[in-house]
């Protein structure tokens, strides 16, 4: 018989970060899949391309690569605040710091969160409505209460896996990360290799060609959507290795492998299908929500064209993975900084997660899922619109808490002065016009499905859910005086850094 030594030990578990996170658990590939898998790019490519060229025809290209400047500018915002602040709360913490605890717990938290949830609810739904189109398009597909009833099924999934780990829910991102890429680049290569496709043109490319200003701000707006979520890599940044390296790198390559990922499928669905308004045309308003669904057959087949339904499934379910990593990280920094109750920085005792935050945005999802399904289909729909003005908001916010943040860095170096102050202005003086000319044109009772009084129902949910957080709020602050009296220092005795001067 032989004795156990200490060799046969378990081997002790990584150590955790000041909040009880598992620490260095993410590497770089892991971040930028999460990254990636966030913006859910077979979904987003597929219900945004038909309505950007429905706008501006050939240039949809060209809107693709505008649309990714703002974005581009705001990630280099986020990559400069979290080399200084590495906090898994991210936009919460650095807009608390820059801008005080008002402007952080609303355009910080609640803003993003909301965004999150509502996104999530899409998400959940239209996973389930491609995952019955592949599996049973002639008996379920249509069905409201199947499709509900599956996407609370997936939710309830994706809600377990995260709750498991972030590096469970990165390892499974990489295979669905990897379909998705795969049937975009798939589906664009032989779109371009059929016969009859057109020659790809620099000129699709002329930010020049707009017929007006009007067509140019709705088409850009448009492509923020298919942008949003790389920043949810940001939050496992206290689980990275190299908190303030890591996550900033990847998100310039996430970023950047969207872009190219999205020009390729643009360019290759123009070429093969023009911008007509009949058959497949990008033009065609019956095709402007699901081009991929339009298209596949012609290009690939029948049989290989369940594949591209499948991808975009998969492309919800991951992004819907993503959400429940990130958004339950952003309340656990809330909560250890004051600024919510502390059962939101409960963490699992095994898995080093925040549990009670995850299983609260998977039911809080599937009831605004249920609630908003036995309302009206429209509602949800509305609801999705506002997404953008939320979107718009926050990641203007965050540029210019960038600009605020660092201003006694601005004359220290050209490089300090262009990377955390020009650029990020920039950034965030587009965002917050496209945030004013969005909340315009969601005024206007004919925008989207809803109405109320002469007032557009996206208009209503999006700016109504930045009052209701107001509400919540002002209701909170009694509970939570120090971080609403002393937020910035509240939060700087979790960060990393010692506050900027003021």
């Amino acid at each position: 018989m032989t004795l156990r030594t200490n060799t046969d030990a378990p081997p002790a578990p990584p150590p955790a970060s000041d909040k009880g996170l598992r620490s260095g658990s993410v590497g770089l590939l892991g971040a930028v899949a999460l990254g990636l898998s966030s913006t859910a790019p077979a979904y987003s490519i597929a219900v945004t391309l038909g309505l950007v060229t429905l706008t501006v025809g050939h240039l949809a290209p060209a809107s693709l690569l505008i649309g990714f400047v703002p974005i581009l500018l705001t990630a280099l915002a986020f990559r400069e605040l979290n080399r200084e602040m590495p906090d898994c709360g991210t936009t919460f913490v650095w807009t608390t710091r820059a801008f005080g605890p008002l402007a952080g717990w609303l355009a910080g938290g609640w803003v993003v969160q909301t965004a999150t949830l509502i996104a999530m609810t899409a998400l959940s739904q239209v996973g389930a409505t491609y995952l019955l189109s592949v599996l049973a398009p002639d008996r379920y597909a249509g069905s409201t209460v199947a499709v509900t009833a599956t996407a609370l099924l997936l939710l309830a999934g994706c809600t377990a896996v995260a709750r498991r780990g972030v590096q469970i829910a990165a390892s499974l991102q990489y295979l669905l990360l990897g379909l998705q890429l795969t049937a975009l680049l798939g589906f664009g290569a032989a779109a371009l290799a059929r016969p009859g496709a057109s020659t790809p043109s620099l000129s699709w490319l002329n930010p020049f060609a707009y017929g007006g200003a009007g067509p140019f701000a709705e088409s850009v707006l448009l492509c923020l959507y298919i942008y949003w979520g790389w920043d949810a890599l940001i939050t496992v940044n206290e689980e990275s290795r190299d908190a303030d390296k890591v996550p900033g790198r990847a998100v310039l390559v996430s970023t950047c492998v969207l872009l190219g990922t999205y020009l390729f499928t643009a360019f290759a669905a123009v070429s093969f299908a023009g911008t007509g308004t009949d058959g497949p045309g990008l033009g065609n308003p019956d095709n402007a929500t699901d081009v991929l669904a339009t298209l596949a057959p012609p290009v690939v087949g029948d049989a290989l064209a369940v594949l591209v339904k499948l991808a975009v499934a998969v492309s919800a379910v991951s992004a819907l993975l993503s959400c429940l990593v990130s958004a339950p990280r952003g309340t656990l920094s809330m909560a250890a900084h004051g600024a919510l109750p502390p059962a939101f920085a409960r963490l699992h005792p095994r898995h080093r997660t925040p549990a009670f935050g995850t299983l609260c945005f998977g039911a809080a999802t599937g009831l605004l899922l249920v609630v908003l399904e036995l309302l009206s289909a429209r509602f949800l729909g509305d609801a999705i619109l506002s997404v953008g003005l939320l979107i718009a908001c926050y990641y203007g916010v965050t540029a210019l808490a960038c600009v605020r943040y660092f201003r006694s860095h601005l004359r220290r170096s050209a490089r300090d002065l262009l990377l955390k102050g020009v650029l990020p202005l920039l950034g965030g003086l587009m965002m917050l016009a496209a945030f004013v000319r969005s909340a315009i044109d969601m005024y206007a009772p004919s925008y989207g499905d809803t109405s109320f009084h002469g007032v557009g129902g996206v208009f209503l949910l999006g700016i109504g859910s930045v009052a209701v957080g107001a509400v919540v709020m002002l209701a909170l602050r009694p509970r939570h005086t120090r971080f609403f009296r002393e937020g910035r220092r509240a939060v700087a005795e979790l960060t990393v850094t010692e506050p900027t001067e003021d």
